[in-house]
């Protein structure tokens, strides 16, 4: 489904004029937040990458389906009735391997938003950290725009 994201009033402006030349009648639905970072997907794929390169036995995408897995499905199937449904239909039940393999072709990190994301990287970290995984500190400005997605409980 198309979507935009609207940060500014600018962003509102361009999104009233698109509204205007659309045909009658059509749908329009919103959501309060915004999808993921750029920031915060690269800082993914780099703890992905370091995660990998410190245990040596797995590429870091095989590492970020295991984080999927682990910790993205049950972040998007307690915060998303429609990705619970999926889940449980497609792959609920099936072994560990065959899900680790369908991460590969199933959006979880993509689809969520900032602070599923947030949560999402919070869970990595503190794991990384239990298990004596050195990972790069986000920079000062990512930090500074996960704290104000970051839920009390999560601090």
């Amino acid at each position: 489904m198309p979507h935009r994201v609207i940060r500014d009033l600018d962003d509102l402006k361009a999104m009233f004029r698109l509204l205007e030349g659309m045909k009658y009648p059509f749908t329009l639905e919103w959501s309060k937040g915004a999808d993921r970072s750029l920031d915060q997907n690269a800082l993914m794929w780099k703890w992905a990458t370091e995660t990998a390169e410190q245990m040596g036995d797995r590429t870091a995408a095989e590492v970020q389906a295991d984080w999927k897995l682990r910790h993205g499905v049950p972040i998007m199937r307690t915060t998303s009735s429609e990705f619970r449904d999926f889940y449980d239909k497609a792959l609920k039940g099936h072994s560990f391997e065959l899900k680790i393999k369908a991460m590969e072709y199933t959006p979880i990190t993509s689809i969520m938003n900032v602070r599923q994301m947030v949560e999402f990287m919070d869970t990595v970290q503190r794991e990384s950290l239990q298990n004596g995984i050195r990972l790069t500190d986000p920079d000062a400005d990512l930090d500074k725009y996960n704290n104000r997605y970051r839920s009390k409980d999560n601090a």
